[in-house]
């Protein structure tokens, strides 16, 4: 019998009840001709009902209706487990009115929980997410009032605390590649992710389920180098042809440009620059903390800007910049494409970057921050009422040897620079820095115990976490420190005596000085 199947007959076999995991990143990685027909399927006849839908990352772009956005149905959804949600606003409308059971646990640790699932493992025993929000003392993940079921358990070993993330059985996994043959070997090489297909095809079979593929292309048996088959055919039951461009695009708004798998190498001393302002203000100055042949990770808003600083500046071959996702080298690319890379040197599987990562691999992470608090806990993931998730902010803020926080300092802010120095034109509406944070997504406690360096990245001001207490080491030039920035935060913290002035040079027009910073640090 043949496993090409069309996308109707395939979520023909999902039943009610049933848990769904997908492979995903933004819209890389998303089967979202799949994603189509179970709506379609359910919107039509009602079926199926309450289903568990599980992925690792963020899933859509956050605006159109996409990614998660288009399976988020009361009735459909029973239950969402995910590392990120702000994505897809109609899944956090069902979460926020408390239509549906949701979890928003670390990335990493779900990558790394359908290994355990495959190998019929207890789950996963880390100690990712303690001090968080995760931590069961602190909620456990759970994120609207009728969720009540523990997920996360925390457990002693030798006499350390640990976590531990208990297994989902799966019975469906829907999963991406490029090119399937007629027995569903699967190949990724048009791909710019490789996300955790193989381990999540795993987890589906050795839970007696099945694994829906979607595929671009079709090949015929015995024509697929088998060094490039990413997932072997026995794993997988449908195979399912994209019949539109549109619903096999490569990330989230590029069709095809083969710079992302690898295919071609293009120029970036030529890609645009960011404009003078205070993203770009930040970015450098969080520049200034790189050294020559460190291993670095960005993450999304002001921190990838970085690397954008970076191929402006020609220091790109200087550094070794990396996404969770796994890729190495070249350059991170921003916005609704986050996690894709321009010219990587490497691409590896999504579950074994975080295996790195964990274990300190990471030299540097720059991370945002939504709120900061006296502690220097930080939260990126609860704003308000509205609940996103932390992606894989937690496995890597904890797990870094340095972590740099970066973000406006207060929200709404217009600011002027101008003859090397900032004004504050109009404050913003909503303050950043406060007594204590909504929701803990890093922990400032956690971090001290580990003695990981800390440093917060402002326009206007850049703050050092020393001895458990926030403290003030620089201010922007033109900035008055009691008006501009004592004053516009829920609480007084410790001012360092050598407080400085932030590098003038980086509110210049043009900079051009951090090659010759980072060349003198070569070997530090």
């Amino acid at each position: 019998m043949s496993k090409v199947v069309s996308a109707a007959e395939a979520v023909g076999k999902i039943r009610d009840g049933d848990t769904v995991i997908w492979t995903s990143v933004g819209l890389a990685g998303f089967c979202h001709e799949v994603a189509l027909a179970l709506e379609k399927r359910f919107l039509d006849t009602g079926a199926p009902r309450n289903l568990t839908i599980a992925h690792d990352s963020g899933c859509g772009d956050g605006k159109t209706p996409r990614g998660m956005n288009v399976v988020a149905h009361e009735g459909l959804v029973r239950r969402l487990i995910s590392g990120h949600t702000g994505h897809a606003p109609k899944m956090g409308k069902l979460i926020n009115d408390n239509l549906i059971e949701a979890y928003l646990l670390p990335q990493g640790v779900m990558t790394h929980l359908w290994r355990h699932v495959a190998g019929k493992k207890p789950g996963v025993i880390t100690k990712i997410g303690l001090g968080t929000y995760v931590d069961p003392r602190r909620g456990g993940g759970k994120v609207s009032p009728r969720t009540t079921e523990e997920l996360v358990k925390l457990i002693e070993l030798e006499g350390e605390e640990w976590l531990l993330y208990k297994p989902i059985p799966v019975n469906v996994a829907v999963i991406r590649a490029s090119v399937a043959d007629e027995r569903g070997n699967l190949t990724m090489e048009r791909e710019p992710l490789l996300l955790e297909g193989l381990p999540m095809a795993q987890a589906a079979r050795n839970c007696g389920g099945i694994v829906i593929a979607q595929v671009e292309y079709l090949a015929k048996t015995g024509t697929l180098h088998p060094q490039k088959v990413k997932i072997p055919g026995v794993l997988v039951d449908y195979i399912v042809v994209a019949t539109s461009p549109a619903n096999h695009m490569q990330a989230g708004t590029v069709q095809f440009d083969p710079a992302l798998c690898g295919d071609t190498r293009v120029p970036l001393v030529g890609m645009p620059p960011l404009p003078m302002g205070e993203r770009k203000i930040m970015a450098r100055r969080a520049a200034l903390e790189l050294k020559p042949d460190k291993l670095v990770n960005l993450g999304i808003g002001v921190p990838d800007g970085i690397s954008s600083i970076a191929a402006e500046e020609g220091v790109l071959d200087l550094l070794m910049l990396t996404t969770e996702v796994g890729t190495y080298g070249g350059m991170p690319v921003s916005g609704k494409d986050f996690g894709c890379t321009l010219n990587a040197e490497a691409i590896i599987e999504h579950h074994s970057q975080f295996d790195f990562y964990d274990g300190g691999g990471l030299d540097y992470t720059f991370l945002g921050m939504a709120q900061v608090d006296r502690f220097g806990n930080v939260n990126v993931s609860k704003f308000g009422q509205r609940v996103v998730g932390s992606g894989g902010f937690i496995n890597i803020s904890q797990s870094a040897k340095q972590a740099v926080f970066c973000g406006a300092f207060t929200d709404g802010a217009e600011i002027d620079i101008r003859d090397g120095q900032l004004h504050i034109v109009k404050e913003g509406t909503t303050q950043k820095f406060v007594a204590d944070v909504d929701q803990i997504t890093f922990s400032g406690e956690y971090s001290q115990k580990r003695n990981q360096p800390v440093l917060y990245i402002t326009e206007r001001a850049v703050f050092r976490l020393m001895n458990g207490k926030m403290t003030l080491i620089e201010v922007a030039p033109g900035i008055d420190v009691e008006r501009d920035v004592l004053g516009q935060m829920g609480f007084r913290p410790e001012i360092s005596p050598q407080l400085t002035t932030m590098p003038p040079e980086i509110f210049a027009a043009q900079w051009g000085l951090l090659k010759r910073h980072m060349e003198r640090q070569t070997g530090a």
